[in-house]
């Protein structure tokens, strides 16, 4: 063959091979920008529709602790729409980030306890702190009540809770004894959820020996349950409809950095968990039920979140 005729080969075969690292640039290129999309429109969703800035906590602070990786209080409140009282928290969960320890705490505030609501002066229910003055006033009267420091709040709508469960294809809790209702039976030992069984799993309290106590205890479960599902929310397959169902139902402190951070520094702590619930006695005071906790219980459980 003459030499005029190898280089033209040799130039046809550099073409052929052209064409595919091409084609794999272009998918390569066109992965970055979708990835780019969905993370536009991730951070466009927490930070104007889920965002929003609490006057009680010093963010600067927060933001501090978190590229430090200290320890963090965050308080999460459930809010349950479908009862006709929409305006007062039905669950108050603090959640102790520990991620020098790989540890996580989950401390619930039983909804009856008497406590001094911040800005009003005088005891009532803490559950009333967020219809009084939504999450300022309860952040208020939680941190004056336990003599903490909360660093975020996040704010969730029940409904939403089920939305996300759905979307998260389902958790699986332990459950302690066997109870049904009208449309469901819960057998004792490992339960797969969906996000409406979930619902009556976390609203059930007269059939449960322990009562609220027990009905805060699957509370934590299935919150534990959804963040060990959705440590991989940043999936592409699924974190734009998840972002859209947070969006619609979720508002917190945490803006879309802190998430990522929390996300990359804070993820080892669900690696060990513990939960408690604030330990007190029912009493009826002027005709009204109170759960009354004792000087000693909250010195008890600020020395957990502080130590």
């Amino acid at each position: 063959m003459k030499r005029s005729e190898l280089r033209a080969e040799k130039r046809k075969k550099r073409r052929w091979l052209r064409i595919p690292l091409i084609g794999i640039g272009i998918i390569f290129l066109a992965l970055i920008a979708w990835g780019t999309y969905i993370f536009m429109e991730a951070r466009n969703t927490v930070n104007e529709k889920m965002y929003t800035e609490i006057d009680s906590i010093d963010r600067d602070l927060s933001k501090k602790k978190v590229k430090a990786k200290d320890n963090l209080n965050i308080l999460m409140l459930g809010i349950d729409s479908t009862t006709g009282d929409a305006g007062r928290s039905d669950s108050l969960i603090i959640v102790n980030l520990r991620p020098q320890e790989d540890k996580m705490k989950m401390i619930s505030i039983p909804r009856d306890t008497r406590t001094v609501i911040a800005g009003r002066g005088y005891e009532d229910k803490i559950n009333h702190a967020y219809a009084f003055g939504g999450a300022e006033m309860a952040i208020e009267t939680v941190e004056n009540f336990l003599g903490i420091e909360i660093d975020y709040h996040v704010r969730m709508n029940m409904q939403g809770l089920k939305e996300l469960i759905d979307e998260l294809g389902g958790i699986t809790v332990t459950n302690d004894i066997e109870w049904g209702d009208s449309k469901y039976h819960f057998n004792k030992g490992s339960v797969e959820l969906d996000g409406e069984k979930a619902l009556a799993y976390v609203r059930m309290r007269k059939q449960d020996p322990e009562g609220d106590f027990g009905r805060a205890k699957r509370q934590r479960q299935v919150i534990e349950q959804i963040i060990n599902k959705g440590a991989n929310i940043a999936t592409v397959t699924n974190i734009t409809s998840t972002m859209d169902i947070l969006g619609d139902n979720m508002e917190t402190s945490l803006d879309f950095a802190d998430m990522r951070r929390l996300l990359t520094g804070y993820s080892s702590t669900r690696n060990n968990v513990e939960q408690y619930q604030v330990q007190g006695s029912g009493a009826m005071i002027d005709g009204i039920y109170y759960y009354i906790v004792s000087e000693d219980e909250v010195r008890k459980v600020n020395g957990m979140l502080l130590n």
